[in-house]
């Protein structure tokens, strides 16, 4: 633009301006209608990181050189719509924002809110024209790390503006959760896009997002660009963008947590089935002191027990188990190690009649409660065969000198599984000696080897092996054996 010759204003004027301008927190720049930069006030030349007016330059040509401007999207502004130029065109702006840097500068360094001002004397042509101008970079500076907190927030969010219900901004979590672009939601109406299609106490969410006031955690449907659905909880909280009121949206998935509970109660159902339909006896308890929760059909036809009858009893309730102390044992190994695998137990029946089974223990979950499941398998039959098959050899056998010790341990633990070596004692009152003589017997020692190991002649080793058959009901070595192999004696 070229410079013409103006008349200047009146001195007194000019510098009543400047005198008044000095005082200002708002920056102000006077031009003449030529485009010549007349005077700028302190505060105008800090907003441009200058310190003298002539650093503005001369004219609007000049400052459109020296300074950069931008739309708050970054795209550069033409030089005939800066502001200065603008004003002289006679254009009218009441609030602009701009971004402003020195020129070639890579990022602006402030954001301006812009209006104009036209001042003259006589009600004709204007006399001079002014740029009033607010530094807003803090709020806007403020905005930026908002919007870039919003978007790379993973949390699916989207802001609502509620003067129109428009959305104005959404981040990459909402467009991953949902499907859609951005384009697809941004500018689009509440009414275009409604999320709250299938959202609990919907006319009251509505009333709020009208009035722009707090919505409460809720559980929704949200609608999904493929047309499927997907559970979500979501909640508004009131905010500020820009100067205006808006709602924060933010959402969080609950279609994993829907599938996990549907795949958790369809395992829940085939474990009910399988349960219930087992051919061995299995219990289900709960608590620390292991109280009956579930058993099965299995089960029932076992003991004898109605499932009214031990529902919500404990086993000492019943009197289910033969060996009390066994199963609090068994119940310490669950604790500590979480089951166990094929112990032999005796259950008592509810006519009192003695079960031999194998039981094993797992904790497990049910309903989202830990529990144990016990499994009893009956081998009452198998345990008669294998008592059947010792009484049969003890009757063929008139004496078991002949036979090995690996043998005679195993008819031992044939006759009682449940007795484990050094943990119980003999029942019978024996005497030191007749004890000696009883662990030598085990040993293979005929009556000689043993009157000898013991420096005693054989008729006394034969009385006392007489008292000691006649204690503990046997007529037979075999037999004296078997009973001391019972009772953990000689092993």
């Amino acid at each position: 633009m070229t410079k013409t010759p103006h008349p200047p204003l009146h001195a007194p004027t000019l510098h009543h301006l400047e005198q008044l301008m000095t005082g200002l927190l708002e920056g102000v720049i006077l031009m003449d209608p030529t485009g010549v930069i007349l005077s700028a006030n302190p505060a105008a030349l800090k907003m441009h990181g200058i310190s003298s007016v002539k650093d503005l330059g001369e004219t609007a040509d000049d400052y459109a050189a020296r300074f950069d401007l931008r739309h708050r999207n970054h795209r550069k502004i033409p030089r005939r719509e800066y502001p200065l130029m603008r004003l002289l065109a006679g254009e009218s702006f009441p609030d602009l924002i701009v971004e402003v840097g020195p020129a070639g500068a890579d990022e602006p360094r402030w954001v301006h809110q812009v209006r104009d001002i036209v001042m003259d004397e006589d009600g004709g042509e204007p006399d001079c024209l002014g740029l009033v101008i607010n530094d807003v970079s803090e709020r806007f500076d403020a905005e930026d790390r908002f919007e870039a907190m919003f978007h790379a927030n993973p949390a699916p969010a989207l802001i609502i503006r509620v003067a129109d219900q428009r959305y104005v901004l959404v981040n990459q979590g909402f467009l991953d959760l949902s499907g859609y672009s951005r384009d697809q939601i941004i500018g689009k109406t509440l009414f275009e896009f409604d999320f709250l299609t299938e959202v609990q106490r919907k006319p009251f969410v509505r009333d709020c997002v009208a009035a722009g006031k707090t919505v409460p955690q809720l559980e929704a449907e949200l609608p999904l660009a493929s047309g499927d659905k997907t559970l979500v909880v979501l909640a508004g909280q009131p905010i500020e963008v820009a100067n205006e009121d808006c709602l924060l949206f933010t959402f969080a998935d609950l279609e994993p947590r829907r599938q996990a509970e549907r795949a958790l109660q369809a395992t829940e159902r085939h474990f009910a089935s399988v349960f219930e339909m087992a051919p061995i006896a299995m219990v289900v308890t709960q608590g620390d002191d292991n109280r009956i929760a579930q058993v099965n059909a299995a089960f029932k036809t076992l003991t004898g027990y109605t499932e009214k009858a031990v529902v919500g009893m404990v086993a000492d309730d019943l009197q289910l188990w033969n060996d009390a102390v066994q199963r609090e044992g068994l119940e310490t190994e669950i604790r500590e190690r979480g089951g166990f695998r094929g112990h032999d137990v005796r259950l008592l029946h509810k006519n009192g009649e003695g079960l031999d089974c194998l039981v094993s223990a797992e904790r497990i979950s049910v309903d989202g409660e830990p529990c144990v499941l016990w499994l009893y398998q009956d081998i009452s039959a198998r345990r008669r065969g294998e008592l059947d098959l010792v009484e049969a050899i003890d009757a063929v056998m008139k004496d078991a000198n002949w036979l090995s010790r690996s043998i005679m341990d195993k008819l031992a633990t044939l006759r009682n599984p449940r007795a484990l070596p050094g943990t119980n004692a003999p029942s019978t009152d024996l005497s030191k000696r007749e004890r000696e003589v009883l662990e030598l017997i085990c040993q293979d020692f005929d009556d000689a080897a043993i009157a000898e190991r013991l420096g005693l002649s054989r008729n006394t080793v034969r009385n006392h092996v007489a008292r000691l058959y006649a204690k503990i009901g046997v007529n037979r070595r075999s037999a004296a054996v078997v009973w001391a192999h019972e009772r953990g004696v000689g092993a």
